[in-house]
């Protein structure tokens, strides 16, 4: 059974060096410990018989959260476990007054568009550029 909980440093090696397996501007180790030890910040990870599975991080700002990071471990995509991580994540924020929800995503990453989609985030519109290795565009997604 797939278990939802924060991110602590003895979790942060692992999603670091999934990011890096994963993304072409990958966070450091020392950028998650330094978020997951912020009071405007909380990082959550997927566990499932002691294995991580992934992690995701939202930062807390004026009542809405900004999601920074998603990633899954490549043998456990396809199973819903992001789309489950997000949720506990967002029923995390609810609980402390988060009222919307934001993120940006690779316009090409359409596996991870459709997964926002299906958590009610829509399209607010583009950031040109703002991804690097390679230059890429932004989809903007919010969920009120």
């Amino acid at each position: 059974m797939v278990r939802y909980r924060r991110m602590t440093s003895g979790d942060v090696p692992f999603i670091s060096r999934l990011e890096e397996e994963t993304f072409s501007m990958p966070w450091s180790a020392d950028s998650f410990l330094e978020m997951i030890n912020k009071e405007d910040a909380r990082y959550y990870v997927a566990e499932e018989d002691g294995r991580l599975l992934g992690g995701c991080g939202v930062l807390l700002i004026a009542g809405e959260g900004n999601i920074t990071n998603v990633v899954i471990a490549k043998e456990a995509r396809n199973r819903g476990i992001g789309t489950a991580m997000l949720q506990h994540l967002m029923q995390e924020g609810d609980k402390e007054g988060l009222t919307a929800y934001t993120l940006e995503v690779r316009v090409s990453n359409e596996a991870a568009i459709h997964v926002y989609e299906k958590l009610g985030f829509v399209s607010a519109g583009i950031r040109p550029g703002f991804y690097e290795k390679p230059a890429e565009d932004a989809l903007i997604l919010w969920k009120r």
